[in-house]
């Protein structure tokens, strides 16, 4: 029986992939995936409208039957809240105190045999008490390692308010749409990031072979970008590059703001990038080491990650060789879910070379791209991702950036972060995103403690 299916498929499934190589090869598109996602809009903006008007339909019967139970009915977002961004909306407005801050080595002062007497007064610190019972209610660290609201329903399971029950016709377009994401849609999509390994697999190990250098760079270049072609087409992304006049060409350093593993291969779409990371195993781990024949790509022990000057002096090897393709580094060191630009770490600012930043913006609507690793694995968030509408997402190439004259690296690095985060309709935020995984740093502590002693000697001196 399966011999026979494949028998009457392997044409059909050989000449599907044969074409998505070719079109990957030569970066055409037969305007497919954008014609799915206008469809999808259509979708759901036919299923926003269903259910408001069910919902106001819910709520006039409310009004008509006081006894009818409340939770029966479905909520109806109101129109303030409709109008709200998908950058993440807040539930306090707040005036920033408790902020992280780089802090300069003060000169030394001459210690005074004379104690300064503070009298305390308990208004003075009615700033840092306001400021605690802000972040209890909502800080500003862990709302962005949470998915991202939506203003209306995507007709996902795993993002409804229960909608999908509202009326006959909006349960068939959500049966319907289960039945096209879960058994059409998803074997094709694993059909085809299978196959796109595969090809990296075999191409990078054919390329590594060959003796002439300018004829291996240039195969190898051609090679990376059709394996994340063929990837990204297996989650059915469509992708809009802005400012292509921009895109790196020289050996350098690209930094963009961090949602997901699959930024990597977005924007290995359109240009050829040097890796570098932590060596993995697994999935990743076989992508890593069919890249790494062929291209200069820069693969960390865990032990050797940590080592911040090694790193450093491999990054200056890689960017001192004009041959060498720029860096693709995401200095957050974790991913956010994509409605701001959190804390950059300075290391590959401190190497020096041309900086070219990059802003990326996905559309949640289509499914949520954000990666939490500390509730997916990889495999559960790629399971996620096949099982979505699509991913949509656009990309900005911005100006290049050098290190000014007497610029520190840090500020360079919140320079950078600023132009992204503006580019993107990020906020940008001074927190460093690892602190979902650690605790505060205790220079942080002792900086506002220096602060508010700082502030009662001031309050004391004028009075």
């Amino acid at each position: 029986m399966i011999s026979a299916l494949l028998d009457i498929f392997w044409i059909p499934i050989g000449g599907f992939l044969s074409f998505l190589i070719f079109i990957s090869a030569i970066n055409k598109s037969i305007g497919v995936r954008k014609a799915y996602v206008n469809l999808l809009l259509r979708i759901f903006e036919y299923g926003r409208v269903s259910i408001e008007t069910a919902s106001k339909e819910n709520q006039h019967f409310s009004v008509q039957n006081p006894k009818t139970d409340d939770k029966q009915g479905v909520q109806l977002v109101d129109d303030a809240d409709s109008k709200e961004g998908t950058n993440g909306a807040t539930l306090i407005t707040r005036d920033a105190v408790l902020l992280p801050q780089a802090q300069e080595p003060a000169p030394e002062k001459p210690v005074s045999s004379k104690k300064d007497e503070i009298n305390f007064d308990f208004e003075k610190c009615l700033d840092y008490v306001k400021s605690g019972v802000e972040a209890i209610i909502e800080d500003d660290v862990t709302s962005r390692f949470e998915a991202e609201e939506l203003k209306s329903w995507n007709m996902l399971t795993r993002t409804n308010r229960h909608y999908e029950f509202i009326s006959w016709k909006i349960t068939s377009i959500w049966v319907f749409g289960f039945f096209i994401r879960y058994v059409i849609l998803m074997p094709l999509r694993v059909l085809v990031c299978f196959v796109g390994v595969l090809f990296a697999v075999v191409s990078n190990s054919i390329v590594a072979c060959l003796p002439f250098r300018f004829l291996r760079l240039f195969l190898a270049s051609l090679a990376f970008k059709i394996t994340f072609r063929l990837i990204s087409s297996s989650m059915s992304s469509f992708i809009k590059f802005h400012n292509k006049q921009y895109k790196p060409t020289v050996s350098g350093f690209c930094v963009a703001n961090h949602t997901s593993p699959l930024d990597v291969a977005i924007l290995s779409t359109d240009c050829t990038y040097s890796l570098i990371g932590q060596r993995h195993g697994g999935f990743l781990g076989v992508l890593q080491r069919a890249l790494a024949r062929a291209s200069p790509h820069i693969w960390f022990e865990r032990g050797e990650a940590k080592d911040r000057h090694l790193v450093a002096e491999r990054l200056k090897q890689h960017v001192s060789d004009p041959n060498n393709p720029p860096i693709l580094i995401f200095p957050e060191g974790t991913c956010i879910n994509n409605t701001s630009v959190m804390q950059f770490k300075k290391g590959s600012f401190e190497v020096g070379g041309v900086i070219y930043p990059v802003a990326i913006k996905y559309d949640p609507r289509f499914g949520d791209a954000f990666w939490n690793s500390a509730k997916y694995s990889m495999m559960q968030y790629l399971y996620m991702m096949m099982t979505s509408w699509a991913i949509v997402c656009d990309v900005w190439y911005l100006p290049p950036m050098y290190r000014q004259e007497g610029e520190s690296a840090i500020d360079f690095a919140n320079r950078v972060k600023s132009v992204i985060a503006k580019q993107g309709g990020l906020i940008d935020l001074v927190w460093d995103g690892q602190l979902k995984r650690m605790k505060p740093k205790k220079e942080w502590r002792e900086n506002q403690q220096v602060e508010f002693a700082n502030r009662l000697k001031s309050k004391l001196n004028q009075n």
